[in-house]
């Protein structure tokens, strides 16, 4: 089940209005001196601003993943900052092209061609392992199986007359999504069914996003914010001691924050229909119910914090194919787990641990 803006693992390029729409998120400001489109590796925004004598903030966004990527890090080091989030993007996109499924050399797109490989790079056998867990622990809405569907959706939508798949054409994709048909040994995994497929979109970008941070936190850069398209890692402060706020995604785009938290050390993800969509209803997203082949109705976002950004990631996903109460129950009766939740229909609810400024 694929999800957010979400995670295609691929290049592409934005123009200033849509980074603008993008970017204007979390409070951690991007007010940029310098604004570039084309260069891949190059930043759309950075700044340094200094707020004492002993601290500056540095700040960088740049196109990876797929998304728009920002990093906000204090440090009484301009230089060491920058090195450090130079190093952090360089770690993003070797993982990037690792977890991609869309380059025919890697180990995901090898192993969706012919359903066996032997030797997975260790970050692809990780985030495998982890989304199986997530598989079982969801009873079943978490799964990475579900690309013949998503593939199905994207070709009947993309043609000239768009559609949708026949419901013999869903039912045959159907047939192929099970993650229990997904055997993973160490580092060789197969498939036990011809055909079948997997995605990482619905929990790679989040592991990734812990891995950026490691980078920032190995360079002694503790205090810092990370966010890759509704994907977020906080650590440590922003300044004069405050935690950093982090604002929910309005799902109209028109500036009405549902939410804002406050938090140091932790993670929260984003899941909502609003990014990558098929219709102009938005009926029929890049979020994927595994049971039935369609995209869930009731949900507009979900939110999910959690300690490590992977582990937000697949639970938002998760959550998001559930029923809003038994998305709020699942959540309850994990540990260090808090969700917030805002309907189709504008209705808003959350976890009883969840500690919002507008709830």
């Amino acid at each position: 089940m694929e999800k957010k803006n979400h995670f295609p693992l691929r290049g592409g390029s934005l123009n200033r209005r849509s980074f603008l729409k993008l970017s204007g998120l979390l409070g951690v400001g991007v007010a940029s001196v310098g604004l570039w489109l084309r260069r891949d590796k190059a930043p759309i925004t950075a700044e340094a601003v200094r707020f004492n004598r002993r601290l500056l903030k540095v700040s960088e966004t740049r196109l990876a993943m797929g998304t728009v990527v920002s990093m906000t890090l204090l440090h009484p080091s301009r230089d060491r900052a920058q090195e450090a989030m130079g190093r952090a993007f360089e770690e993003i996109n070797r993982l990037t092209r690792t977890l991609s499924r869309f380059d025919d050399a890697t180990a995901v797109s090898q192993l969706n061609k012919e359903g066996f490989i032997r030797d997975l790079p260790p970050e692809v056998a990780h985030v495998i392992l982890r989304a199986l867990r997530y598989y079982h622990i969801s009873g079943g809405y978490f799964d990475i199986t579900v690309k013949p569907v998503v593939d199905l959706f994207k070709r009947s939508f993309e043609k000239k007359h768009p559609s949708l798949p026949s419901e013999n054409d869903l039912r045959r994709a159907l047939r192929l999504v099970d993650a229990r048909k997904v055997t993973l040994r160490g580092r060789t995994i197969s498939f036990q069914e011809p055909g079948m497929g997997i995605t990482l979109d619905g929990i790679a970008k989040g592991f990734i996003v812990d891995r950026a941070s490691r980078v920032l936190s190995d360079f002694g850069i503790h205090d810092h914010l990370i966010n890759a398209g509704g994907d977020i890692r906080t650590s440590g402060n922003k300044a004069g001691k405050r935690p950093w706020s982090v604002a929910i995604q309005d799902p109209l785009k028109k500036g009405n924050y549902p939410d804002i938290i406050r938090m140091r050390d932790g993670a929260i993800a984003t899941s909502g229909n609003y990014e990558v969509y098929y219709d102009r209803e938005k009926m029929f997203h890049h979020i994927v119910d595994p049971r039935t082949g369609y995209s869930p109705e009731q949900d507009t976002s979900v939110s999910v914090l959690a300690d490590r950004a992977i582990d937000a990631d697949a639970l938002s996903t998760a959550v998001f194919v559930m029923s809003p109460e038994k998305g709020i129950r699942f959540i309850e009766g994990m540990p260090r787990r808090e969700c917030f939740i805002v309907t189709r229909s504008g209705r808003k609810l959350h976890s009883s641990g969840w500690k919002g400024t507008r709830v």
